[in-house]
């Protein structure tokens, strides 16, 4: 078939969004609304995210993976609060140089993940607009009533953990801008960081039996360390010189002259889409044999003590960051 540069939002919904369709709660996308079962002894955990060219991404980023990362940072949310994700909302903002192949890939993106996270498309809406490119997803999971894994459960003498590395989704938007100097595997590696995280999906389920708080990391590692104080009403100890670093961000860090300063940059760059949450000290063997259990990389990074906010300490000393991570003005 070949392809058409103009297309409107019936076809491109019939056409592309349709197969990706829950195959009954989306009502085969012909309605205005999807049509969701009860669950009886669950709650329905729902969140949003936004991605605008320009601001979240770069607008020589691929379309698929532009898509995928659409959808793992909603899933990285959902993962935190301990929930299994089963679909999503989907709200397409279709920019002047979006023609049907653009689109086709953005979909073809959609439709890998949605076989790998096991998600369908509820619904949503597509439209074109003359400013830039703009995504946004509600992503939509279950959890068992009244067990979702908030922000506010910190308690003192909690240890705070961290999944997986930190630092490579600030690296990574320099790899795919081509101002970081490493080996090329090594940016490789970052590039694809940025542009598909992993959310810790798989990891969900220890969050929900063991945590008492929880987070995203998706603005940066002590940014989201001090909302979960900030909440809990406690203080977060964290130690800078333990963050976790992948190979790619270890090749980086050997370079540079203030170890202490490369710390909070890469602990403040955000967009790593891993989970930072509190245990009570005495799960925390129990839950390095779940983290071991599931491949999981887990690293100790602090701990919950009487007090309020966020303390910073590098080698036993307090530190004050010059930023601790992200901010939408």
């Amino acid at each position: 078939m070949p392809a058409i540069d103009a297309v409107g939002e019936f076809e491109t919904i019939q056409r592309l969004f349709k197969p990706l369709a829950h195959p009954e709660w989306a009502r085969g996308l012909a309605d205005d609304v999807a049509a969701l079962p009860s669950r009886p002894g669950y709650d329905l955990i729902l969140t949003k995210d936004a991605l605008v060219e320009g601001v979240h991404f770069l607008p020589e980023d691929p379309l698929d993976t532009l898509a995928q990362k659409l959808l793992r940072v909603n899933l990285s949310d959902i993962a935190a609060k301990g929930a299994v994700p089963f679909g999503y909302l989907l709200a397409c903002h279709w920019s002047e140089r979006c023609g049907w192949p653009e689109r086709e890939a953005f979909v073809a993106g959609l439709r890998r993940d949605q076989a790998l996270f096991d998600i369908y498309l509820l619904g949503g809406d597509t439209v074109s607009t003359p400013g830039p490119l703009t995504f946004s997803v509600t992503m939509l999971g279950w959890v068992p009533a009244g067990r979702a894994v908030h922000r506010g459960g910190a308690k003192p003498g909690d240890v705070v953990f961290v999944t997986g590395t930190i630092g490579d989704g600030w690296l990574g938007l320099q790899a795919c801008q081509g101002t970081l100097k490493l080996e090329q595997d090594r940016l490789d590696y970052l590039c694809r960081a940025y542009r598909q995280p992993l959310p810790q999906t798989e990891f969900a389920d220890a969050i929900l039996k063991s945590a008492t708080a929880s987070a995203d990391v998706s603005d940066g590692l002590m940014a989201d360390a001090g909302r979960i104080a900030e909440a809990s009403g406690v203080c977060i100890e964290l130690d800078l010189e333990v963050t976790p670093l992948s190979a790619a961000a270890d090749s980086w860090f050997a370079g540079r002259v203030d170890e202490e300063a490369a710390l909070e940059q890469l602990a403040s760059g955000g967009d790593d889409y891993q989970i930072i949450f509190t245990v009570p000290a005495s799960q925390e063997e129990a839950m390095r044999r779940e983290a071991d259990r599931r491949h999981v990389r887990l690293t100790r990074v602090g701990q919950v003590v009487e007090g309020n906010g966020l303390v910073v300490r590098y080698r036993g000393e307090d530190v004050t960051p010059a930023k601790t991570g992200w901010t939408h003005d």
